[in-house]
């Protein structure tokens, strides 16, 4: 049950399902009552509730203080929120047209709603009047960073300015805003309009009957016979690794490697430069030098001078061995196709080829071992060995899509955590990638603890007529990346939302998640579920020392591909004036010291970089790489007593998992580690050092 709620008066509202009680278990959100027509209802609703909620805060005849400023300021728009989550999560999981109408509706309506608040004169005066008091305030550490995080949200959203700055912030924050969107709304309509039908079997030889058997029902379901080959990971990677047709490789890469740069409706250079200088236009007006000048003082790195330097330092190490990696490549494949300069499309294939005669490893091997629902439970089955918690699948609460799982999560002393909600597989209506999110925070109020909803989405490899869902080794370490993050959002413990499970820095919020993908070549826990989905053999012991043996395999390329990112984020986001070139160069530029295969002309990484100009990683990308040495350090400490210690994994749930950004991160992790960590940890993982 939720705690009841201060309402306006919802009279002739009662129908829509956000405007009263759920009545579902846990307080789930009802999705089979939910509709189209009830979102903007609710929208306007949660907003006028909010606008009535900031009112009192401002009129409140009390002397300001912590408890009727800061804390009443985060505990409003709760139903805003509620409908937000829902709406935004589903934009992204199972968005269809209709919703990308409402989205575009919604997004200049809610930046003015953030901005009324933000810039309310009256209400930040009253905000600084408790701030300007911090050193005397008798306060926990964390109201001390809801107290601190709360100023700087409004500082760093104009409050601060003059009221024709603040004019101009709102309106660039709009256009913003509306470029996110719509760039995303770009890079789902390129993938999903994109589709190559192979009418020749002999073209598929060497993929997979379970990928031929999906890409079979592709082609039927659009009325085609054939085999239809995709964007979507589940398709695009094996095709890449083992198509034997170096021009249907070619063709394919192409599709995937030029996404928003055919100059029509789905073009996103445009776009592109907008958000670049809009980003910039706003960092400007708030009084720095770029944007990620503004973004990198709330972040571990702190400044772009100390990204570039782990960025260069990481570079310096991994590339020489990325650069013998590719001549290693090179060699192979001339002895295949004698004299042949290597191309992008050539990589993966070639790769693996090379990587099955190195090791007798083909990951192809490792697929029957991994169905789907066993993963599930070896994947359970590790939080329960590490923390005690543990799951059951429910089938009482509502679902957004049939194929949506849920999971009652309980402690080891059967205290309810949470809910979890995981949906496996691609649809049109999907974004591409994984992520976690969720549709509910943690918070208290008083004794009563508001446990959290969380959400894990994937676009795995679906079942089959004829077989279940086989993942591939890539999946499977897909799959505990996401759930490192979902056990940070399950196991939070802490009294304002704003400040539990994930809501901490971008490059430490990565950590719980890299952290699990290391479990993902450990014989004890493979053996805990890994058998054949036929036979019920256990997983060969022989077979994990070669996934083991290959672990580190193209180790160089594969970092210097994150930094490759990384460099062209911060290149984005360190312009000092608008950009107004062309994209493709400014990219050529800003990532050919970090290019190792041959650039290849009319291809783009921009266009379709979500992360960074729709996804929040703006600025951002390099967390990837920080959180990285973070987790190898971490890792270490379960090496050194155990994979499975339960005193080390007590210590990782106390000081990081439950803490969500209540502290500074780096004290949080000395906590857990005893000193700050140092990248020695991941270059002895990486076989480097």
């Amino acid at each position: 049950m939720t705690l009841p709620e201060k309402q306006l008066s919802t009279k002739g509202m009662s129908h829509n399902p956000f405007l009263s009680p759920y009545n579902t278990p846990h307080d789930a959100t009802p999705f089979n009552q939910i509709k189209l027509e009830h979102y903007m209802t609710a929208f306007t609703e949660g907003m006028n509730r909010q606008n009535n909620e900031i009112a009192a805060i401002i009129n409140n005849q009390q002397t300001p203080d912590f408890h009727n400023i800061f804390e009443a300021f985060e505990h409003s728009g709760r139903l805003l929120d509620n409908v937000s989550q829902v709406f935004f999560n589903l934009h992204s999981a199972e968005t269809n047209d209709q919703m990308q109408i409402i989205a575009e509706k919604l997004s200049p309506i809610l930046t003015d709603h953030v901005n009324n608040i933000t810039l309310n004169d009256k209400l930040f005066e009253r905000i600084k009047a408790v701030y300007n008091q911090r050193d005397t305030l008798k306060l926990t550490p964390e109201q001390q960073t809801l107290l601190q995080n709360t100023y700087d949200h409004f500082a760093d959203n104009g409050a601060n300015l003059n009221e024709t700055d603040k004019q101009q912030y709102r309106e660039l924050t709009k256009q913003l805003n509306a470029a996110t969107l719509q760039f995303e709304h770009n890079v789902l309509k390129e993938i999903n309009d994109y589709s190559l039908l192979i009418t020749d079997t002999s073209q598929l030889q060497r993929l997979s009957s379970d990928f031929l058997e999906i890409a079979a029902e592709k082609a039927k379901q659009k009325g085609q016979a054939g085999w239809i080959l995709d964007l979507s990971a589940p398709s695009y990677v094996p095709a890449m690794k083992f198509l034997d047709n170096p021009e249907l490789r070619k063709t394919l890469y192409l599709a995937f490697a030029s996404k928003g740069i055919h100059n029509d409706a789905n073009d996103n250079q445009e776009i592109v430069r907008n958000i670049a200088n809009l980003r910039l236009k706003i960092a400007s007006l708030l009084g720095f030098n770029t944007y990620a000048e503004y973004v990198l003082r709330h972040r571990m790195a702190q400044s772009s001078e100390n990204v570039y330097k782990l960025l260069q330092k990481l570079l310096s190490a991994y590339k020489p061995v990325a650069k013998q990696e590719y001549e290693e490549v090179q060699d192979f494949l001339r002895q295949h196709k004698g004299e042949f300069t290597i191309q992008p499309w050539d990589w993966p294939y070639y790769a693996e080829k090379l990587k099955t005669e190195k090791y007798a490893f083909n990951e192809d091997a490792l697929r029957p071992y991994f169905e789907l629902d066993k993963v599930i439970n070896g994947v359970f089955g590790l939080a329960q060995k590490l923390y005690g918690i543990r799951f059951e699948q429910i089938q009482n609460i509502p679902v957004y899509h049939p194929e949506v799982k849920v999971f009652e999560v309980y402690d080891q002393n059967n205290d309810y955590l949470a809910l979890l909600y995981a949906d496996f597989f691609p649809r049109a209506g999907k974004r591409a990638g994984a992520w976690m999110t969720e549709f509910k925070g943690q918070w208290m109020d008083g004794d009563f603890n508001s446990r959290p909803h969380i959400s894990l989405v994937m676009n795995f490899t679906r079942p089959t007529s004829t077989k279940p869902a086989l993942l591939t080794y890539d999946e499977v370490r897909t799959f505990l990346h996401e759930f490192g993050h979902a056990l940070h959002g399950m196991l939070t413990n802490t009294q304002y939302a704003s400040l539990s499970g994930t809501n901490v820095y971008r490059d430490f919020v990565e950590l719980p998640s890299q952290f699990m993908e290391n479990y993902g070549t450990e014989k004890e826990f493979l053996d805990q579920f890994a058998s054949h989905f036929q036979t019920g053999e256990t997983i060969p012991t022989e077979l994990i020392q070669r996934l083991k043996t290959a672990e580190n395999y193209m180790v160089g390329y594969l970092c210097v591909r994150q930094l490759n990112f990384g460099f062209l984020d911060m290149a984005w986001h360190t312009l000092k004036k608008p950009f107004e070139g062309n994209v493709i160069e400014f990219e050529k530029q800003a990532t050919k010291n970090t290019s190792i295969l041959p650039v290849v002309d009319n291809t783009c990484i921009s266009t379709a970089f979500s992360h960074i100009f729709a996804g929040g990683y703006a600025a951002g990308y390099y967390s990837y790489k920080w959180a990285e040495v973070l987790e190898a350090d971490a890792f270490s400490v379960f090496k050194e007593h155990g994979i499975f210690d339960q005193a080390t994994a007590n210590a990782f749930r106390t000081h990081i998992l439950s803490k969500g950004g209540t502290e500074a991160p780096m004290e949080l992790y000395k906590r857990f580690r005893g000193q700050e960590p140092s990248i020695d940890a991941l270059l002895k993982a990486n076989g480097i050092k």
